[in-house]
């Protein structure tokens, strides 16, 4: 990166470095908005048959303007998908081994598969489905990439050109190992239909577990080393900027595991599982030029996912946070202004293991849904 600036010459090095932080989540001097009436929430189970359920993504697959569901289960080789509204399962593809995330762009899903934690195990095989003339019949897999752990699949406009990409986070470097996995984490991307991997980075180090694409088109990632940020710049190079250290214990129970962008009004935060598959849901807030770390919560027992939405439309979003370890539950915390704490209640005590939650309004009635994966189920969490 400093070389890529040093081509660049030093005043383009300094657009660059106050185009991203003009881009840093703000914390804006606005009154936090009065709490409304909690939000409350009618379980529906969809799936109970899957086989290491890891991923939900939603998308409109048969383009009928209803969202429908993705469930990707690693210990399956059917990527299957279930029909809005009466959730008919169908299959995307088949003979997959060891998938772990996919992304949807336009008319065409991204899958990674082939994964290991041990780089030496994970082919990181990348391909790219494609439908026939029938959407409900399996889609046509083509490799695109190898990528050892890759890992997280996420579709963003990382230059502003209305031309999305595909970005893959790997979970590790090629010579990782365990327990201390020490090498540096590669973060590309992809073009559709050009589909040659392009690299962001490789400036991250550890365990590379989550990444959110913000509302200004930059990554954030969590890893061993904490929370960061990348844009791209004018130049087309991407700038990295470290937002918080994470949990400080020593590596490798350092650094963040997850992280996605809230508001409390017009105030952004970041909402935080730490450490890697970690026991704390955290939330940082800004003040100055720092960002403030709070414990929320320490119960956490594997904590693989985190959301936030604002679910009874009061102007402050809520935290969603699931766990895979006992009891298997997904959490909701609603943030109490008067009170200045956040405030934790059940969205399902004891019957989700959540791997990952998805938050979309599935039913149309203009409220945000959720929905949640876990080793066998899929479940929505219907916002009444």
């Amino acid at each position: 990166m400093r070389a890529a600036a040093e081509r660049l010459g030093f005043q383009a090095e300094k657009e660059s470095i106050l185009e991203s932080v003009r881009r840093l989540p703000v914390l804006l001097a606005f009154p936090l908005l009065s709490a409304g009436p909690p939000a409350t929430f009618v379980e529906h189970t969809i799936a109970t048959d899957l086989r290491g359920g890891y991923q939900v993504v939603v998308a409109d697959l048969n383009h009928d303007g209803k969202p429908d569901l993705i469930a990707l289960a690693s210990g399956m080789s059917e990527l299957v998908w279930y029909e809005n509204p009466g959730w008919q399962r169908h299959v995307l593809a088949t003979s997959q081994s060891r998938m772990i995330n996919c992304a949807v762009i336009g008319n065409e899903i991204v899958l990674a598969s082939e994964f290991s934690n041990e780089a030496k195990n994970s082919i990181g095989l990348v391909s790219v489905l494609r439908p026939g003339p029938d959407p409900l019949q399996p889609w046509t897999a083509t490799e695109i990439d190898r990528l050892p752990t890759s890992h997280r699949l996420r579709v963003a406009d990382l230059f502003g050109d209305g031309h999305p990409v595909v970005v893959n986070a790997a979970l590790t470097g090629a010579r990782a190992t365990a327990p201390d996995y020490r090498d540096q984490t590669p973060l590309v991307y992809y073009r559709p239909g050009e589909w040659k991997r392009r690299v962001i980075s490789t400036e991250n180090s550890g365990v590379v577990h989550g990444i959110f694409i913000t509302d200004s088109n930059c990554i954030l990632t969590a890893s061993f080393t904490g929370i960061h940020q990348f844009c791209a710049t004018k130049g087309g190079a991407f700038q990295r900027i470290e937002i918080a250290k994470g949990d400080p214990a020593p590596w490798p129970k350092s650094g963040s595991s997850d992280v996605a962008v809230g508001h409390l009004g017009a105030t952004r935060f970041l909402a935080a599982i730490e450490p890697w598959h970690g026991n704390q849901v955290v939330v940082y807030t800004q003040k100055n030029s720092q960002w403030e770390r709070d414990v929320i919560d320490d119960s956490l027992l594997d904590g693989h996912t985190i959301q936030t939405a604002d679910f009874n439309h009061d102007g402050n979003d809520e935290i969603v946070a699931g766990f895979r370890g006992q009891p298997h539950s997904v959490y909701l915390y609603t943030y109490n202004a008067a009170a200045k704490r956040w405030a934790r209640s059940d969205l399902d005590k004891g019957g989700m293991g959540a791997a990952s939650c998805a938050i979309a309004d599935l039913n149309g009635d203009g409220r945000p849904d959720v929905v949640c994966i876990d080793s066998n189920r899929l479940k929505w969490y219907e916002n009444r």
